[in-house]
């Protein structure tokens, strides 16, 4: 049986992108592999949201090559937003690339790889307006059996300046509710205990069905209506079309998680107009206050762009303004870099020096590492219900779980305490980003 090894980078959906490949490679008669020394097939599933990642991936593809060299055919692939983004330069770049895909051909991966078997020089990189990958499984085990993702929505209409999600990805369209609801029946019935439903813009997720439209809160509805699904979470929605109906859903139902990630990259307005983000902090702030109104205890976390195009000190300033006034439970921060294509690269001038840019970003997360602290710390002493996901890194004996809100706790494995069980936790102490608790025995659980 030939093996496949894959490696992935980027954001959750090139996970659940993976998880689809592996599961089109599976029933093509593939198995995986942990060893690229062992596969038949290589691929890398790539990002491109930021420079970095793309250079990692270069280097990467370079090291996997010396596999190429050892007496057997082996098929080295870059799959993903890197090879839709950089499609015309790739193989130039990297000539021992064989087989380059974008998002939207996933369903020809299996023939493309027998293409390349073959010594063609294969580069599938059409977008296509249609594909949700409706009807097709995940792998079986994919990248975790207890939480598992579901794309609802491919594509992005919102063009953001900074942004290249609209070139790699497409136009918007969304997968219909009774194809999300049978991925998601599928993954329950393959032991799934949380899903996450994914899309660039995920609230505003609109499927016609029997000629009227559903929305992201009766999607909601109809998911938490699963059976074996403990936990729903969705990433990433848009503070544009995060609606009334949607806050309702996640407040009346259980099973949605009372944690959200709403991205806010910047809390200065001028700088939101440059980036055409669509909104103001004023809405943004009213957005968190909805939210926060609705279910007190909501976690909030974020993304913060620091060094945009035109970026004064005023502005980083307003931006640690807001990160201390709105206090997210954590923010995944970063340096802006120019991203070929996008309207910032053909518009703006990315005029922010690099020196600038590092010292900004290294205040921002020094800003935001003592809010997390400070908001971790209040948490011991609590009882929270704990979906235990994985082993621990630090030790076998020890358990990685997260609480509703999406916070990690570390605990001791045990009796009823293994992995994929709900188990009631006492936090006993905090670090700067992770919880560490004791199950509680069974005749004291909630």
């Amino acid at each position: 049986m030939p093996t496949v090894y894959v490696e992935t980078y980027g954001c959750q959906m090139n996970v659940a992108d993976t998880d689809l490949v592996l599961g089109l490679l599976e029933r093509a008669g593939y198995a995986r592999t942990t060893d690229p020394a062992c596969a038949d097939v290589i691929l890398i599933n790539t990002c491109a949201v930021r420079e970095r990642a793309v250079e990692r991936v270069r280097g990467r593809a370079s090291s996997l090559a010396r596999y190429k060299a050892n007496g057997r055919r082996v098929v080295l692939g870059i799959t993903g937003c890197m090879a839709e983004h950089l499609r015309a330069e790739l193989r130039q770049q990297a000539p021992y690339v064989d087989l380059v895909v974008g998002p939207d051909s996933y369903r020809r991966l299996p023939e493309n790889i027998e293409r390349a078997l073959r010594g063609e020089a294969v580069q599938d990189t059409e977008l296509d307006a249609h594909e949700t990958y409706a009807g097709l499984d995940a792998a079986r085990a994919g990248s975790g059996g207890v939480t598992r993702h579901v794309a609802i929505q491919r594509g992005c209409d919102r063009f953001c300046a900074f942004c290249v999600v609209p070139f790699t990805r497409g136009r918007e369209r969304a997968t219909v509710p009774a194809e999300v609801v049978r991925q998601v029946r599928a993954l329950a019935v393959n032991g799934c205990r949380e899903v996450q439903l994914l899309g660039q813009t995920v609230s505003s997720y609109r499927a016609s069905e029997d000629g009227r439209e559903v929305g992201f809160a009766e999607l909601l509805r109809r998911v938490a209506a699963v059976e074996g699904i403990d936990r729903i979470r969705f990433l990433s929605p848009y503070p544009l079309g995060f609606t009334a109906e949607v806050i309702a859903a996640m407040a009346e139902l259980p099973k949605v998680c009372k944690q959200v990630h709403l991205p806010l990259q910047s809390a200065a307005d001028a700088v939101l107009a440059r980036m055409r983000r669509g909104y103001t902090l004023a809405e943004y702030r009213a957005l968190v206050e909805n939210l926060r109104r609705a279910m007190p205890a909501i976690a909030i976390t974020t993304d913060f762009l620091v060094g945009f195009c035109g970026e004064s000190e005023a502005e980083f300033a307003e931006t640690l303004t807001a990160l201390a006034e709105i206090r997210f439970d954590n923010a995944f921060m970063f340096a802006y870099s120019e991203r070929q294509g996008t309207l910032a690269a053909r518009q703006l001038s990315d005029d922010v020096p690099a020196a600038t840019k590092q010292r900004r970003l290294a205040r921002v997360i020094d800003e935001q590492r003592k809010i997390t602290a400070e908001i971790y710390a209040t948490q011991v002493g609590r009882h929270e219900r704990v979906l235990c996901e994985s082993p621990s890194r630090r030790s076998p004996a020890e358990l990685l779980g997260r609480t509703d809100a999406f916070r990690p706790v570390i605990m001791a494995a045990g009796p009823g305490v293994t992995v994929g069980r709900l188990v009631d936790v006492v936090i006993e102490r905090s670090g700067p980003g992770t919880l560490y608790g004791r199950a509680l025995a069974p005749e004291t659980r909630s």
